[in-house]
C-alpha cells in the first residue's frame, strides 16, 4: 500500500501569478488533483493513502495524516493559503517523521537482523515549490539543511531522516508571469537548480523545472510511472574491471559511470496475497556483538558490493531464493551489452563477516535469459559453501547427515551472522511444533476421594436444607465420577491456587469473603457442578479453540425424543443455527403449495367463466391426483363431539364409511347443489370454472381428470390404445393416490385434536377394490390404535 505525501510550498511567494493568470499555489494545487485523477486509473490505487502537509511549524503543518480520510484531505488542500515563510527543512524533517511514525512498532526496519526488502512501505513524496530562497525565522539560507534532532524514538538507529523505500520528487514551478516569445524547449524536462534538488537525489528521486503548464503536466505523468514497490540499493564496484568482450574493443580506464549506482530494486508483491514474499536479508554491514548494549547507526541505503569476477550462479532444488529485478541505470544497461546470461557477478556487503572486510557474497547480480533487465538474487549468506552441502544432505544423504557432514555445516555457521542463525532456530521451533498438542496450563486437579456421592447429593441432606433454607439445590440426577478422572480446572485467574478446604486457617484474611462466597455457591447451585471456584460469568468464558467442538457437546445432550410427525425434514445439527434443515430430505406438499400459493388471485363467484371472457391466464394445473377436480375437502357439519364418546363415534364413522363406499361401487350418485357451494369455500374458484370450460369445448374431460361428484365419483371415458394399457394405467395411479392418501391420513391422526372431518373425507378418497381398501382401512385403524 504505497503513501504519497504531498509537501505543499504555503510561503508568501507563492501568491505570483503566472501568465496563465492564477497563482502558484492555484497551480500546486491543481497539480494535486490531476496528479490523483491520473494515478486512479491505475486498478492498484486502492490501496494507497494520501498525506498532506504544508510549510507551517508542526503539528498545524499536518493537515492530513494516518488517520484522516480523502475527504479530508481534498478539504485542506483547498484550503490552503500562502501566508508562510520558505521553511522547507523543517517541513521535509515533519513529513519523513510523519512517514516513520509506525516503522519502529511495527518492526519493519528490522535494526540489527539484515534487511528484508519484501517489509517495505513504500512511500514517495511530492514537493510542489517556487525555488525560491530558503527563509526561515533566524534569516535567510544558502543550503538546505534538515534538523538532526527529533523527537521520534529509534530515530539515532538510522543516519538520515529518510529510509530506503522513501524516495523524494519535486515540481519547482518556473512558469513565467508573461508569455515568453522564444519557443518551448522540446526533449526531457531539465533538472532545477534550487537547493532541494541534492535532497531528492539522495533518496533516489529527482527534482523538474517546470516552465508551461504543458511541461507540468508531462512530470505528473512521469510521476505516476514512478510509484512503484521496491527499495534504493548503492551498488558499488569491487575489483578489477571485467575484460572486453568480443566486438567491444579496447578497456576503459578510469571511473565509469557505471562503476556506482544509486538505484531501486522492484519488489513484486505476491500475486495470490497481493503481499511482498521474500526469505534472505540483505546482511547487515557489521558483525552483531551479542554483550553491545546499543546497535551502531545504518545507514538509510545499504551499500552493495559487486565484483567483475564471472562466476557460475547457483540454485539448488528445495532451498528457496529471492529474486528482484534492477531499475534500469548504467550498471544494468552495462550487464546486458555483455550479452552474458549464463553468468554472474557475486555481491557483497563490507564488515559483514566475522573476519574479512569484504565479508562472503549474499547473492548475485545476473541477466535475465531473454537479456531484458538485470536480477539481484538473494541468497543464504556465503552461498558457495552452504548451497553444495545442502545439495548433498537432498541428493546424496536423504536427509540423514553423517558425522563428517555434520562438521562441515557446523564450520560453516561459524562464519554467518547470528541473526542468520537466530531465524533458523525459530523456523525449526515452528516447524517442531506443528503436530505437537499444546502443554496444558496448570489448573486445579479434580480428585475423586470415592465412588459415593457427596455430602450434597444425600437424601436426607437435601431435605434437612431444604427446611432451613426454604429452598434446597437442584441435583443433577446422573452423578458419573469416573468420567472426569484426570480433569483440570482451568481457573480464569492465574493467581488462584488450589485448595484443599482443610484448615481455614490457611486461607488469607484479604480473601476471606471470596473464599465464603465460593463455598456457599458450592453448597447451594450444586447442578451446575459439584464443586466450582468461579463465578457464573466465568462458566462461559471458552477458548477461542473450544467454541466451535460442537459435536463433543451433543455426544453429553441426552437423546432427542422423536419428532411428532416423522415426514417432516430433519433438522440438522448445525453450530450457531439449530433450525437449519436439511434441503436435501425437504419434501412440498402439494395440497398446502395449492391452497396457500393461489389464495387471492381466484375470482369472484358472481364473475362470468365463459370463454369470451377471455384475460385471465390459466393457471398451472397440480400433478396430485388427489388435487383434481372435485378432490378438495369439505368439512360436513357436525354436532360437537364429547371426550366419552370420541371411540365409540370413529368406530362408527369408519363402518359407515364401509356402506358408502359398497353402494358407491354400485351407483354414483349426483352432488347436490348446496355441497358444490360448500367446497367453493376452500377450492379455488377459478380453477373449477376453467374446468368446466374444458368439458364444454371438448366434450369429455382430459384423461387423468375425473369428473365433479359427491362422496362417490366415476372416471370419465379415457381414450387410450388397448384395454390392457388402460387397467394398468388405472392400477398405477390408484397406487399413487392410495399411497398419498396414507401421508396425508396419518398426518392428520398424529395431529392434536378431536377434529375427524378431513380423515372421513380422505377415507372417501380411497381407489382399488374392496379388498384393497380393507387392507388400507386396517392399517389406518392399527395407525389411529397406536
Amino acid at each position: 500500500m504505497p503513501v504519497l505525501l504531498f509537501l505543499i510550498d504555503t510561503s508568501a511567494s507563492m501568491n505570483q501569478r503566472s501568465h496563465l493568470g492564477t497563482s502558484y499555489l492555484d497551480i500546486a494545487k491543481g497539480a494535486v488533483e490531476t496528479f490523483l485523477k491520473l494515478r486512479s486509473r491505475d486498478p492498484a490505487s486502492r490501496g494507497d493513502r494520501y498525506m498532506l502537509v504544508s510549510f507551517e511549524e508542526a503539528p498545524a503543518g499536518i493537515k492530513a495524516g494516518w488517520k484522516e480520510s480523502h475527504a479530508t484531505f481534498m478539504t485542506e488542500l483547498r484550503n490552503l493559503q500562502a501566508v508562510g515563510l520558505t521553511s522547507i527543512g523543517q517541513s521535509l524533517r515533519t513529513a519523513f517523521d510523519l512517514l516513520n511514525l509506525n516503522r519502529l512498532v511495527s518492526g519493519i526496519d528490522n535494526y540489527g537482523q539484515g534487511r528484508n526488502p519484501f517489509f517495505l512501505e513504500p512511500a514517495i513524496i511530492v514537493a510542489i515549490t517556487d525555488g525560491s530562497k530558503l527563509t526561515s525565522s533566524s534569516g535567510v539560507q544558502d543550503e538546505l539543511h534538515l534538523p538532526l534532532t527529533t523527537p521520534l524514538p529509534g530515530s539515532e538507529l538510522t543516519k538520515e531522516p529518510f529510509r530506503w523505500d522513501q524516495r523524494l520528487f519535486s515540481l519547482v514551478l518556473r512558469i513565467p508571469g508573461h508569455t515568453s516569445p522564444d519557443p518551448e524547449p522540446i526533449g526531457g524536462v531539465p533538472l532545477d537548480p534550487s537547493p532541494i534538488t541534492p535532497m531528492c537525489e539522495v533518496t533516489g528521486g529527482r527534482s523538474y523545472s517546470v516552465f508551461s503548464q504543458r511541461m507540468l503536466n508531462q512530470c505528473l505523468e512521469s510521476l505516476v510511472q514512478k510509484i512503484q514497490s521496491g527499495v534504493v540499493i548503492n551498488f558499488e564496484k569491487t575489483g578489477p574491471d571485467p575484460p572486453p568482450t568480443e566486438g567491444k574493443g579496447k578497456m576503459k580506464y578510469g571511473p565509469q559511470s557505471w562503476h556506482s549506482c544509486h538505484k531501486m530494486i522492484y519488489v513484486r508483491p505476491n500475486p495470490k496475497t497481493g503481499v511482498p514474499v521474500g526469505h534472505w536479508p540483505i546482511p547487515e554491514s557489521f558483525w552483531p556483538d551479542q554483550n553491545s548494549p546499543t546497535l551502531p547507526p545504518r545507514a538509510a541505503h545499504p551499500q552493495v558490493k559487486f565484483s567483475c569476477v564471472d562466476s557460475e550462479p547457483m540454485v539448488v532444488d528445495k532451498v528457496p531464493f529471492d529474486k528482484y529485478e534492477l531499475e534500469p541505470s548504467p550498471l544494468t544497461q552495462y550487464i546486458l551489452e555483455r550479452k552474458s546470461p549464463h553468468s554472474c557477478w557475486q555481491v557483497f556487503v563490507c564488515n559483514s563477516a566475522k573476519y574479512g572486510e569484504l565479508g562472503q557474497p549474499f547473492g548475485y547480480l545476473k541477466a535475465s535469459t531473454a537479456l531484458n533487465c538485470v536480477n539481484l538474487f538473494v541468497m543464504p549468506y556465503n552461498y558457495p559453501v552452504v548451497l553444495p552441502l545442502l545439495d548433498d544432505l537432498i541428493t546424496v544423504h536423504k536427509f540423514k547427515p553423517p558425522a563428517k557432514w555434520r562438521q562441515s555445516f557446523e564450520n560453516y555457521l561459524k562464519t554467518v551472522p547470528p541473526y542468520y542463525i537466530t531465524a533458523k532456530i525459530e523456523a525449526d521451533r515452528v516447524c517442531a511444533s506443528v503436530g505437537k498438542k499444546a502443554a496444558l496450563e496448570g489448573g486445579i486437579k479434580l480428585r475423586c476421594r470415592s465412588s459415593a456421592l457427596s455430602l450434597a447429593h444425600r437424601k436426607d441432606f437435601t431435605q434437612l436444607l431444604h427446611s432451613i433454607m426454604g429452598d434446597g439445590p437442584a441435583l443433577p440426577m446422573e452423578a458419573n465420577t469416573k468420567e472426569f478422572a484426570g480433569f483440570q480446572l482451568a481457573a480464569l485467574n492465574k493467581a488462584l491456587k488450589p485448595q484443599g478446604l482443610r484448615n481455614p486457617y490457611d486461607i488469607p484474611r484479604s480473601h476471606l469473603l471470596d473464599q465464603l462466597s465460593r463455598m456457599r455457591r458450592n453448597l447451594l447451585h450444586a447442578s451446575i457442578c459439584i464443586l466450582k471456584g468461579q463465578d457464573q460469568d466465568q462458566l462461559h468464558s471458552v477458548p477461542i479453540a473450544q467454541m466451535g467442538n460442537y459435536q463433543d457437546f451433543l455426544k453429553h445432550c441426552p437423546s432427542p425424543l422423536r419428532e411428532a410427525d416423522p415426514d417432516q425434514p430433519k433438522r440438522l445439527h448445525t453450530f450457531g443455527n439449530p433450525f437449519k434443515l436439511d434441503k436435501k430430505a425437504m419434501m412440498v406438499d402439494e395440497a398446502d403449495e395449492f391452497v396457500t400459493g393461489t389464495q387471492g388471485k381466484g375470482k369472484r363467484p358472481g364473475e362470468s367463466s365463459s370463454p369470451a371472457g377471455g384475460g385471465a391466464p390459466k393457471r398451472r394445473r397440480c400433478m396430485s391426483p388427489l388435487l383434481r377436480l372435485g378432490r378438495a375437502y369439505t368439512p360436513p357439519k357436525t354436532p360437537p363431539r364429547t371426550p366419552d364418546n370420541d371411540d365409540t363415534e370413529l368406530g362408527n364413522h369408519i363402518n359407515n364409511h364401509l356402506e358408502s363406499n359398497r353402494n358407491s361401487d354400485k351407483e354414483p350418485s349426483p352432488a347436490p347443489e348446496s355441497e358444490l357451494i360448500q367446497q367453493s369455500d376452500l377450492l379455488q374458484l377459478d380453477e373449477v370454472e376453467n374446468q368446466e370450460n374444458r368439458v364444454q369445448e371438448n366434450g369429455q374431460s382430459s384423461d387423468s381428470e375425473f369428473s365433479l361428484g359427491s362422496e362417490g365419483e366415476e372416471e370419465a371415458p379415457c381414450r387410450y390404445p388397448s384395454p390392457c394399457q388402460l387397467k394398468k394405467i388405472r392400477n398405477q395411479e390408484s397406487q399413487e393416490l392410495n399411497s398419498e392418501l396414507r401421508v396425508l391420513i396419518t398426518k392428520e391422526i398424529r395431529k392434536p385434536g378431536r377434529r375427524y372431518e378431513k380423515i372421513f373425507y380422505l377415507l372417501k378418497q380411497i381407489q382399488g377394490s374392496l379388498e384393497t381398501r380393507l387392507i388400507f382401512l386396517q392399517s389406518i385403524i392399527k395407525e389411529a390404535a397406536r
